[in-house]
């Protein structure tokens, strides 16, 4: 009952207040600024124009930037690439750090850790680039091991190796 008493007084008392309450009576006058809060500011001034640009400087709507080529790589040869998988996934390799099949990494019998190599499959075109981390393979057969995700970018999954060509990445 309290609240329905208290919305009547309410609407009773917005009723009766004039509707410009809230504004001044001279809206037509422009407000008076104080003498002593535009001293506070310091003088406008325009900006200077633009400088024109120097006998060497480069149009950049006309400039055309040069293509990066691609990183240098010394040619290794060609040879019969393996991967290992799932069950070395975590462990140590040679290097110390923890296989990820996942990766692109490799293992090479003489590269120095931390090489990259170029591996292409020319079957397919397709390549990758891997990081030596592991020694290996111990098939005398092979070249290199290639971790899955390596191996699975060239398409040797299904047959578990093939013929690759390896350029070292300078």
């Amino acid at each position: 009952m309290t609240n329905r008493t208290l919305r009547s007084v309410l609407f009773v008392a917005a009723m009766a207040l004039p509707s410009t309450a809230g504004h001044s009576q001279t809206s037509g006058q422009t407000a008076m600024v104080q003498p002593t809060f535009a001293g506070h500011f310091a003088p406008y001034r325009a900006l200077p124009d633009q400088p024109e640009p120097g006998p060497k400087a480069v149009d950049l709507d006309t400039f055309e930037p040069p293509v990066e080529a691609a990183p240098a790589a010394t040619t290794l040869g060609s040879g019969v690439a393996s991967y290992y998988g799932k069950r070395f996934h975590g462990r140590r390799t040679a290097s110390g750090e923890r296989f990820d099949m996942n990766g692109y990494t490799a293992a090479h019998r003489t590269l120095p850790f931390g090489s990259k190599v170029l591996v292409t499959n020319p079957s397919t075109g397709k390549s990758v680039t891997v990081r030596i981390n592991d020694r290996g393979p111990f098939s005398r057969n092979r070249t290199i091991d290639l971790s899955r995700a390596a191996a699975k970018d060239l398409g040797l999954i299904a047959r578990g190796h093939g013929t690759v060509e390896l350029a070292l990445v300078d």
